[in-house]
């Protein structure tokens, strides 16, 4: 497998995540009645928007097609926030949780990323997936202020 598809796919792996994301901030923020945390999910909604363009551009400059769609598995886990949702006593609390849970997941994949010595990324690679990864890390400090704030 020649470099720029090596690198286009992990960045294709990524780019799928983000629509998930997506999909699942969109969902989560229909899903709150406290304003500010409605903000918050609905200024992650934006962002993860922003990532997923600026990660289609970047696997275009490698010569290569971006995903067009979300996962399976993405699906699986807005149907499972939709169920807890509506079981739990405080959806928002149960909500902040997921939200943490799926922010965790993406810290690991773009830490995985940058840290893979196989992987030389060229630097303005590295700088986006920096830049995404130090963001997906701050939304998931502010998910747990609003969790504690909340319970």
């Amino acid at each position: 497998m020649k470099y720029s598809e090596k690198i286009s796919n992990r960045l294709n792996d990524l780019l799928t995540k983000t629509y998930d994301a997506e999909k699942g901030y969109k969902l989560a923020q229909d899903k709150v009645d406290n304003p500010t945390v409605k903000k918050f999910l609905a200024d992650k909604v934006q962002q993860r928007y922003n990532f997923g363009h600026e990660l289609k551009r970047e696997i275009q400059t490698y010569g290569e097609l971006p995903d067009k769609g979300g996962s399976t598995k993405g699906d699986l886990h807005r149907t499972w926030m939709n169920l807890s949702a509506s079981l739990s006593s405080n959806s928002t609390e149960r909500i902040l949780e997921e939200v943490e849970r799926g922010e965790k997941a993406s810290l690991e994949e773009y830490n995985e990323i940058l840290k893979d010595d196989n992987m030389e990324l060229a630097p303005t690679t590295q700088e986006i997936l920096i830049k995404h990864r130090n963001q997906i890390e701050s939304a998931l400090n502010n998910a747990r202020i609003y969790e504690e704030a909340i319970s």
